[in-house]
């Protein structure tokens, strides 16, 4: 239904012509914009309504156990059951935020969600068989871990935007206590707030994706990170960088890619790349994080993709 309102919009409301990378870009920044704030309206207001039924004790008791990597290994399980794109995990991150859960072990679940999910699994399974399937879980788990591992081990509280602490206050407390009409009335409100806090990013993350889309050429990443590259690993990751997919929608290209000769690490770390540490996603987070923490998130995802690049380019 959406892509039908896309290509209407497209093609018979702005008259743009069939095939050109114009209307491609156009086309998926009017179908990712209905699509993400719809994901995000209802995410968030799902969300709020849950957790209007847990106390933000009980949230933090299930995830910060005493011995912390078993908090980022809880978290990043549970990424994997919930199939968010990078844009839609951004409240999810909040609410852990909110609820006093450890930092690090709130990044773990906000690298793996994006990264790893059933649907991609299950696509893997069918077109490369169990073991790559194996690979790519093990894979997100892994940078997920350690990525989560590391932040929470740098204790950079500090760097997350005031108003993320501040939200816990403005009615999550009190909502535990009320009817459900009250919860709903809550959820709404919660829904709007952040909304209004983060549309600007996510329009600006959405258009970047747009363009790369429309403009990049499709042989682009066999051309420049080929099986005879020693350097195909970060080039891979820096050109996913600025593309915008989840972990299912990226399937066909990484599909495309092995068809092509390239090697599965290098084709591992761009699509993690692609769906965990996308330009879009850096846009929409820094209005949840300071640059200081952005830059520092970044770091360690690209050294971490990279590393799992090469690891398994080797053992493959």
């Amino acid at each position: 239904m959406l892509k039908v309102i896309a290509s209407y919009a497209t093609y018979n409301i702005l008259g743009l012509a069939h095939g050109s990378r114009l209307a491609d870009a156009v086309e998926f920044f009017i179908y990712d914009t209905i699509k993400i704030f719809l994901l995000l309206a209802a995410i968030i207001f799902a969300v709020s309504v849950i957790r209007s039924y847990f106390p933000p004790e009980r949230t933090k008791k299930i995830l910060s156990h005493k011995k912390e990597f078993i908090g980022n290994v809880m978290a990043s399980l549970l990424g994997i059951v919930t199939p968010f794109c990078s844009c839609s995990a951004v409240p999810l991150f909040i609410g852990f935020v909110e609820a006093g859960v450890p930092l690090g072990v709130t990044f773990s679940f906000l690298i793996s969600s994006p990264m790893v999910n059933e649907v991609a699994v299950v696509l893997l399974w069918g077109l490369f068989g169990w073991r790559i399937a194996a690979i790519y879980i093990s894979a997100g788990l892994l940078v997920a871990m350690l990525g989560g591992f590391i932040i929470g081990k740098l204790k950079l509280e500090k760097w997350v935007q005031d108003y993320v602490y501040k939200l816990h206050f403005d009615g999550a407390a009190e909502a535990a206590k009320q009817p459900f009409k009250e919860r709903i009335l809550y959820a709404r409100r919660n829904t709007a707030d952040i909304l209004k806090r983060v549309w600007l990013f996510v329009l600006i993350a959405i258009g970047i994706g747009g363009f790369i889309h429309g403009y990049a050429p499709q042989d682009f990443l066999v051309r420049y990170a080929g099986p005879h590259n020693p350097f195909a690993v970060p080039v891979a990751v820096l050109i996913g960088v600025p593309l915008y997919s989840n972990a299912a929608g990226v399937i066909p290209i990484v599909y495309a890619l092995m068809e092509k000769g390239l090697s599965t690490g290098t084709v591992l770390a761009f699509m993690m790349s692609v769906t965990a540490l996308s330009l879009p996603e850096m846009i929409i987070l820094r209005k949840v994080l300071k640059v200081q923490l952005l830059i520092v998130f970044t770091a360690i995802m690209t050294v971490t993709i990279i590393a799992v690049g090469y690891l398994f380019n080797a053992i493959l």
